[in-house]
């Protein structure tokens, strides 16, 4: 079973996107901001993080560049999940290597699952 940590804040998605994940067979756990995936990640070291940009405390672009330059964590595929979607937003997520940048406006939970599934083969 992989292990996905979402770093999310808003209840509401945090339940539709850990739901779905769950049904999909997949082990989540949660960070409501940046601080928090941080702790994680030193007890345990996930299969993918999908990470929204806009959070509290620590943003989504700090977690990535400090994940991308800890040689533990490096090579974590991320997927960023954002309603961030100007075409300079999402050329930096990926130039700071996240795999994916997906806009949360355009893209189904069920999509989202999907997407995920195609990074872990």
């Amino acid at each position: 079973m992989n292990t996905i940590l979402l770093v999310e804040d808003d209840p509401s998605l945090i339940d539709i996107y850990t739901t779905k994940l769950k049904q999909d067979g997949f082990s989540v756990r949660v960070a409501k901001n940046g601080q928090e995936a941080f702790e994680l990640l030193k007890k345990e070291v996930p299969d993918l993080l999908v990470l929204d940009i806009v959070l509290p405390q620590v943003d989504g672009w700090d977690v990535l560049s400090k994940i991308k330059e800890n040689k533990k964590w490096e090579k974590i595929p991320i997927v960023i999940l954002s309603n961030l979607g100007q075409k300079a937003e999402v050329e930096k997520g990926l130039k700071l290597g996240a795999e994916e940048y997906l806009i949360k406006a355009h893209y189904t939970p069920s999509e989202i699952v999907e997407e995920i599934k195609k990074i872990l083969k």
